[in-house]
């Protein structure tokens, strides 16, 4: 059992791709769509730890520690297995000075139970919801997207960095509205890195295909899309075997690299809808 933090939770994501799954290309269940969050704030989890919870495939979106849900009067059922989730910190170091301030970064984890492993919670009721057109929503959060470069026929879908615009076919092209907008979704990810916007260096410098840089940048646009479809209650695509095997090899490489990806998918997510960090 590694008791590194990084690896905790990549092995857990290793295992699914093992297996042929992406995690982030299964369609996510919440309700209505909403994004993990606490129980008690209600904050919601961000970057890995909503991928890591989101993939547990519970119906409810709340989670709690074993102490909160004892706190509230309840308690986690036996024999049910929680889900770590990433604490990342900054601390200052032993030799920092006035003169010379110096911190560094942490990581940490605890476990979390979703509310529907639990007994004697008080859930809340959930309101009944209007049925959201999928389309009109993918189209609302496009519109999110302020500085969004342009979109033009394409016989690819592809993002042109050095002439920042999205290359895309037909909608009439595609199986379905909701492959198509994942497939926006992931172009637009990566214009996201473009150097008058996020500035990433799998973007900005035009890495292409074999190289770590361009499997990172390539693991942040496909979470990003996810996010994004999650967001607007569309079907993620299945995913592709090849680009699952690229990313089992860069995951083993370095047990980081899911960690940083997310975290540029949540900024890159940021980007797009407009919402500020919670």
């Amino acid at each position: 059992m590694p008791n590194n933090v990084a690896e905790i939770v990549t092995n857990r994501i290793i295992e699914q791709l093992e297996k042929g799954v992406a995690p982030w290309r299964k369609p996510w269940t919440t309700t209505n769509a909403a994004w993990a969050a606490n129980f008690i704030s209600k904050k919601p989890y961000r970057g890995c730890n909503q991928l890591l919870l989101q993939m547990m495939g519970y119906s409810s979106p709340y989670w709690l520690t074993y102490k909160q849900a004892s706190a509230l009067g309840g308690n986690v059922r036996k024999g049910e297995k929680g889900t770590p989730i990433i604490y990342v910190g900054s601390a200052e170091s032993e030799s920092s000075t006035p003169d010379d301030p110096k911190k560094y970064t942490f990581l940490r984890y605890f476990t979390v139970f979703n509310v529907e492993q639990c007994d004697g919670l008080e859930l809340p009721v959930e309101e009944a919801k209007p049925v959201i057109n999928k389309i009109e929503a993918a189209e609302q959060m496009l519109k999110n997207y302020k500085d969004a470069p342009a979109v033009r026929r394409d016989s690819r879908a592809v993002y042109y960095p050095k002439l920042d615009y999205v290359g895309m076919p037909n909608i009439e092209d595609f199986e379905s509205a909701d492959k198509y907008y994942s497939t926006l979704f992931h172009e637009h990810a990566h214009s996201t890195g473009h150097e008058s916007r996020l500035k990433r260096e799998g973007v900005v410098n035009d890495i292409h295909f074999g190289s770590e840089t361009y499997g990172k940048e390539e693991l942040i646009a496909e979470l990003t899309a996810a996010f994004l479809c999650a967001k607007t209650g569309i079907d993620c695509m299945p995913h592709n075997a090849a680009y699952c095997k690229a990313w089992i090899t860069s995951l083993k490489g370095d047990a980081k690299l899911l960690i940083s990806a997310a975290a540029g998918a949540q900024k890159a997510y940021d980007y797009i809808s407009g919402e500020q960090a919670q």
